[in-house]
């Protein structure tokens, strides 16, 4: 991981367009610039929506990592303030959606476990055989997979946390724990479970069985990770902006 010391405020004018060419010219300490004069802005704002520090700080690296993969279109950009602004209320807006989808899969999936609190002993020996496949899918996942998997559903880790413990930008991260996940749908399908089943494996075992495991984590703003890409997709390295 490319590590810079911290950016501090520039005590002078900037002039914005010639710092979104240089950005979209892939300079990377033009990017850091642009990042400390609008990240605490950009930062208060999805506090105020989302009323959580660490969901704030995972969204404002996202933006910011948006921007950054996007930075061959940043000379079409007119008025930065207000790009940057636009950019934030949709993310807030995606947030809050996908906030709300989650909430009513829980709901739906709390109500199903209500009417079916009493389970025959069949049905707890087929939840039990389950569990064990899931397990084994588990086992069965490449190193660096069942590792950010375990952090993540084990330990209570954030993508954020994770991507510091082992230098990985938070969208390796993310990915990373995507295709865990896919592969652990793909191991559970081939040993004959049906689509509802695989859902409610996934779902609840790897999401509610773990929220509850009585893990916490600190609120504290850690340091911008941004995944370097080159043109044909493939990733380079990863740019740290420290957060001040």
């Amino acid at each position: 991981m490319t590590k810079y010391p911290p950016y501090s405020e520039p005590t002078a004018p900037v002039n914005e367009r010639l710092l979104l060419e240089l950005i979209a010219s892939g300079d990377e300490r033009a990017f850091g610039t642009l990042y400390e004069l609008y990240w605490r802005k950009v930062f208060t704002y999805l506090l105020r929506l989302t009323k959580s520090r660490e969901t704030a700080e995972e969204l404002l690296s996202e933006i910011f990592t948006k921007f950054w993969s996007n930075r061959a279109t940043a000379p079409d950009i007119r008025d930065v303030d207000a790009f940057l602004a636009t950019m934030t209320y949709h993310k807030a807006i995606d947030f809050f959606r996908l906030a709300a989808k989650e909430k009513k899969i829980q709901q739906r999936i709390a109500a199903e476990i209500a009417r079916h609190q009493l389970y025959t002993e069949e049905e707890q020996m087929v939840n039990k055989e389950n569990t064990a496949l899931l397990r084994e899918a588990i086992s069965e996942l490449s190193p660096q997979r069942k590792l950010v998997f375990t952090l993540s559903r084990e330990h209570g880790l954030t993508h954020q946390e994770i991507a510091r413990q082992l230098n990985m930008s938070p969208h390796t991260v993310k990915k990373t724990m995507s295709n865990a996940i896919k592969t652990i749908r793909a191991f559970l399908s081939r040993h004959g479970l049906d689509n509802l089943m695989i859902f409610m494996i996934c779902y609840f075992l790897l999401h509610l069985f773990f929220l509850f495991s009585g893990t916490t984590t600190a609120f504290f703003l850690r340091p911008l990770s941004v995944q370097k890409i080159t043109e044909d997709g493939q990733p380079t390295g990863t740019l740290t902006f420290p957060i001040q």
